[in-house]
């Protein structure tokens, strides 16, 4: 997809707007509730549509599919990734009045630190076409390392255990209590962090892991920088919120960590044929439509089979809490 710069600008323009709406909206501390969670997320959702139908309407029909399977693929890793967000404001017990404030600069940070990674990548790609076997491969790990961790049933690493995070609470002191929205306050005539600092370092530390994953996997998808970038910054802008509105629903869907490892391993094998193939090697290519039908239905599917193992199991422990309850006969 050819785009201009004017059309670049715009864009950026347009998503800084966006993202200035969502600072204003969660400028000041609340609770957010589901309801205002659903609306905004239904929102967010809508936009990325809009986008991806414009992008149809104006005859980049490969394009438009492109940012389908991007955004959809870039959603789902922001959805396994909000189960690390959860660890992090209760390892830091972060005050809930608080916590869409942590969330906004952490997604600003990720959109940051993405354009970078994006940058990079694009750079990299159209100078070294042997880098999609380095990303094929990553993935294909990556894909192999969720399994084992899934199976093992392992927790994401504790954010405490960051060496980098805590050289810097250890350079700069950290407050004992919150203190608001601070970032710094003054104690003894030395300027200090605050926990919401902490947290939110935390936050961006933590995304610079996931964009290991995410980008090359949208890479995998389409080597656009365009539709990457664009892609990357529906799937985040919406995450504060739906943060919020599954919170509470995230230790229901059990088998994420399966459906995306078979996602990231689908996209490595792509991106190793990708690369036979541009190595001049008469290996088939998946077509961006396949990829699509492929990414879909393998999260139906996990989804349907999260909720069936959820039931099973609480159906399991509502007979074993029965028969606790049973009176012992003599």
């Amino acid at each position: 997809m050819d785009v201009s710069l004017n059309t670049w600008i715009f864009t950026i323009l347009a998503l800084a707007a966006l993202i200035a709406v969502d600072f204003f909206i969660g400028r000041k501390p609340h609770d957010v509730s589901t309801k205002e969670a659903g609306i905004w997320t239904v929102v967010w959702i809508a936009l990325a549509v809009i986008f991806g139908l414009g992008l149809l309407v104006v005859g980049q029909t490969q394009a438009s599919g492109e940012f389908f399977a991007g955004f959809i693929t870039e959603k789902s890793l922001s959805v396994d990734n909000l189960f690390v967000f959860v660890l992090i404001m209760a390892k830091f017990s972060v005050p809930s009045h608080l916590q869409q404030r942590v969330l906004l600069i952490g997604v600003l940070i990720a959109l940051v630190l993405r354009a970078i990674f994006i940058a990079a990548g694009a750079a990299v790609i159209a100078n070294f076409s042997w880098v999609f076997y380095i990303f094929g491969a990553f993935l294909i790990y990556t894909a192999w390392k969720l399994i084992q961790e899934a199976r093992a049933g392992e927790e994401a690493e504790a954010p405490e255990d960051n060496v980098l995070l805590k050289k810097i609470e250890k350079k700069f002191g950290v407050a004992d209590q919150y203190h608001g929205t601070k970032l710094f306050i003054q104690r003894n005539g030395k300027r200090i962090l605050t926990p919401l600092m902490v947290v939110m370092l935390a936050i961006g530390m933590t995304d610079v892991l996931f964009a290991l994953d995410s980008i090359p996997a949208i890479f995998g998808l389409t080597q656009d920088p365009y539709i990457v970038f664009t892609a990357n910054a529906f799937a985040l802008m919406g995450l504060r919120q739906l943060y919020f509105l599954i919170g509470g629903l995230l230790k229901k869907l059990v088998h994420l960590s399966y459906g995306l490892s078979v996602i990231l391993g689908f996209i490595g094998v792509k991106l190793v044929l990708h690369a036979l193939h541009e190595n001049g090697v008469h290996v088939p290519e998946i077509s961006i439509a396949v990829s699509l039908s492929v990414i879909c239905a393998v999260l139906v599917v996990t989804t349907i089979t999260s909720l069936i193992a959820n039931k099973k199991r609480e159906a399991a422990e509502a007979a074993a809490a029965k028969d606790d309850k049973a009176p012992i006969e003599s």
